[in-house]
């Protein structure tokens, strides 16, 4: 059996991440976030969102 890829929509990432889904709208034009597109519409790896925050998490508060 296959493994699915687990993904966000636009307005669960917005939710998990506390944003406004125009904002991650502008962060996926802007390509400052990982995301792709599938028909016409934002998704997002739930790995990828996770290592991208983690990322985001050691520039802001360096050990």
């Amino acid at each position: 059996m296959k493994e699915s890829i687990e993904v966000y929509t636009v307005e669960e990432l917005a939710k998990a991440l506390k944003l406004h889904p125009y904002t991650i709208r502008r962060l996926c034009r802007e390509n400052k976030i990982p995301a792709f597109k599938f028909s016409g519409q934002w998704r997002f790896n739930k790995d990828s969102i996770a290592k991208w925050a983690k990322e985001r998490e050691k520039l802001y508060y360096k050990k």
